[in-house]
């Protein structure tokens, strides 16, 4: 049985923690890997680490941090293979969602490659008389990267912008799904990155808090549900850090009486399911005009009921596994909480059968019929659970969406270019899809909800990543010694 290790100081370090979490291939149930309890002293090292580390590689020139950020991605690339299968193994996607994952992840990279242009500040001549003001980036520190287990490789590489700007970093993988940001860092150790610049410490949510609220810390990038999302912000400004902490969603989705059903139909069955749906930008409420709600919920049905459920790895699946029993246990009392309320069960995934996989966390796609008052339509069911929604109009729609206490995505379908230009104005989220069930962005732009979606105010990626990672530091100068006043003579 592997036991994890910490990396410290560029060093593969065996913990002396007591305690450890099982990686389990939800597929399979066998545990894969155990996950240890990282110490007080071991957190305090890496973090010493990554203090001393910093001082050195806030020093390289951008452009060089920029040239290693391009050797990381090549390597990135190079093992692709082999990362998606880790993802699928630790996690359950299936494959094909696992090389999407990647693919976004490796973007990611590919943006810090041009931190030299990313970094630059401006230069403001003579505001006053001689007076010339302009501000530079500046590095702060050591970051805590904090990623959730649904998207071990995409998450855990907004490492790259923190360091691309000159930081140094503490990742705390998720004790679910820790083996493909493990991997990663194995693969570009030789790098020319100096020891400390990066450092993983494992252990559970204690051991996140304890870094968080550490003294050396100068910030955190936290995904995660927005329960937990509120604590760690509370708790990293309470400390005096930056903190951009991204929740939970409970996204909805409008099909407008003019979509073109057999056109978008498997997009929002994609954005419905797609990675089990165990994803922030899943679509967990569709919304459906009255006028075509019997002809959309029969081609749906349809299309939902051909699903292949089964194992990421093997051939032809459309959906693996739940991440955990316990992940699994809590989906299915969320079934009876939604038949307990009284919505009507349409499709029930719970007698789903996988063959050769009698005792993983499997759960076929599940849709009910409900109403905006009851608990399995107002809070976020991370899982393959649904619900479907008949509406009389489009300002239903819209105060429907606006009414959820998340404001994370929202999306709607239909060829009314002035339709979709309101609902884009009235939503109050911070994504919006046009015939795009699952709006997330290319790495060049920014991400993030609305609400209790997101606690922090600068998003993650993109250049307010930049901005969260850096500070603008002002100056103001004048000089004495000579001023020219004639423009002609010195």
């Amino acid at each position: 049985m592997r036991l994890l290790k910490n990396y410290i100081n560029g060093k593969w370090v065996e913990s002396k923690g007591e305690f450890c979490y099982e990686v389990v291939n939800s597929a399979t149930a066998e545990t894969i890997a155990k996950v240890p309890e990282s110490t007080d002293d071991e957190i305090n090292s890496a973090i010493e680490a990554a203090k001393k580390a910093f001082y050195n590689w806030k020093n390289f020139p951008p452009h060089r941090r920029g040239q290693l950020m391009t050797d990381i991605r090549n390597i990135l690339y190079q093992n692709r293979e082999e990362l998606a299968k880790i993802v699928v193994e630790e996690h359950g996607k299936t494959l094909k969602d696992a090389n999407g994952e990647l693919t976004r992840a490796f973007e990611y990279v590919e943006h810090t490659c041009g931190i030299a242009e990313l970094m630059k500040g401006q230069y403001s001549e003579n505001v006053g008389t001689g007076v010339d003001t302009y501000y530079i980036r500046e590095p702060l520190g050591v970051f805590a990267i904090i990623p959730p287990f649904n998207f071990p490789a995409m998450i855990s590489l907004y490492f790259c912008w923190a360091i691309a700007c000159g930081n140094s970093v503490i990742i705390k993988p998720s004790e679910i799904c820790p083996l493909t940001i493990n991997r990663i860092i194995e693969l570009i150790e030789n790098v020319e990155i100096p020891d400390g610049v990066i450092n993983i410490v494992h252990g559970g949510a204690e051991v996140g808090n304890k870094i968080v609220t550490h003294p050396d810390v100068a910030g955190v990038s936290f995904v995660g549900s927005s329960k937990v999302a509120k604590i760690v912000y509370e708790n990293a400004s309470k400390h005096g850090k930056r903190a951009q902490c991204q929740g939970g969603a409970k996204n909805h989705i409008y099909i407008y009486k003019d979509a073109i059903l057999s056109a978008i139909i498997p997009n929002v069955v994609s954005s419905c399911f797609g990675h089990s749906s165990q994803r922030c930008f899943a679509a967990s409420n569709i919304l459906i005009d009255e006028d075509i709600y019997d002809e959309f919920m029969e081609k749906f049905i349809t299309q939902v009921n051909n699903l292949k459920v089964g194992y990421g790895m093997d051939d032809n699946v459309d959906m693996g596994p739940v991440v955990s029993k316990k992940a699994l246990q809590n989906l299915l009392n969320w079934i009876e909480k939604g038949l307990n309320e009284g919505a009507k069960l349409i499709i029930d995934g719970r007698g789903v059968k996988v063959y050769n996989y009698p005792d993983g966390f499997f759960l076929g796609p599940t849709v009910f019929e409900a109403e905006p008052n009851m608990e399995i339509f107002k809070e976020e069911i991370f899982g393959p659970v649904r619900c479907v929604k008949k509406v009389k109009d489009f300002f239903e729609a819209v105060d429907i969406i606006n009414s959820s206490k998340y404001g994370h995505t929202s999306a709607i379908y239909t060829e009314n270019g002035g339709i979709a230009r309101e609902f884009v104005r009235r939503c109050n989220t911070g994504q919006v899809g046009i015939n795009v069930g699952t709006p997330a962005p290319i790495a060049f732009y920014p991400v993030g909800g609305r609400k209790i979606s997101f606690y922090g105010s600068l998003r993650g990626r993109a250049n307010d990543a930049i901005d969260f990672y850096t500070d603008k530091k002002l100056i103001v100068s004048t000089w004495h010694t000579v001023r020219i006043t004639d423009g002609y003579r010195f």
